[in-house]
């Protein structure tokens, strides 16, 4: 090249411009910055919300997502995936390695953790299907079908956390206890001091 060429259309840099590449990428980047902030977010107002917000929010923000893409929007779509997933997603993904595990005794943590996660992964597994099923290749709406299904699931999650005992600031000894117990040893340990 001369200097004066332009890159072919088949040029391998312009091939990592396509937002199907684009999304994850840009989206992981924005996750690796907003995760250190949801973290010192969670040390201030415990784990429940930001899993609550983040779980209701990606669904919610599925919708503008699934329109971009209908419509063949791509700068939309990179906008809209990096702020579901890039931001609004990472409320769950940044809590749950610390909130679920310290719901379980230490006994029991690892198992109850890997049945629970490998159980999720499998559902997620076949969510493709179950779209597929609710609304075919030829289903008009296909955005509102898709993205009411996501929500239910994203609000389905956020109550299961919503409904769990907060761990935030819940002495080391105390986790995974029964909250009635938990209690009681707090206030022993109180009756103590």
């Amino acid at each position: 090249m001369t200097g004066n060429e332009s890159l072919p259309l088949s040029h391998p840099l312009l091939a990592t411009l396509n937002p199907r590449r684009l999304i994850p990428f840009v989206g992981n980047i924005v996750a690796v910055i907003v995760i250190p902030f949801v973290a010192e977010l969670l040390d201030r107002i415990g784990r429940r919300i930001p899993v609550v917000v983040g779980s209701v929010g990606a669904g919610l923000l599925s919708y503008a997502y699934l329109y971009a893409i209908s419509a063949k929007n791509a700068p939309l779509a990179i906008v809209t995936s990096v702020l579901m997933w890039g931001v609004t997603y990472q409320g769950f993904n940044a809590v749950f390695p610390s909130f679920m595990p310290e719901l379980f005794p230490t006994r029991t943590r690892v198992s109850a953790i890997s049945i629970g996660q490998n159980i999720g992964m499998a559902l997620t597994a076949l969510l493709p299907s179950l779209f597929a099923a609710i609304a075919p290749p030829d289903t008009k709406e296909i955005p509102l079908v898709i993205g009411t299904a996501t929500l239910v699931i994203a609000s389905l999650a956020a109550l299961a956390a919503w409904t769990a005992r907060e761990t935030y600031r819940t002495p080391l000894d105390e986790l995974g206890s029964r909250p009635s117990s938990a209690g009681r040893n707090a206030e022993k340990r109180r009756a103590d001091e």
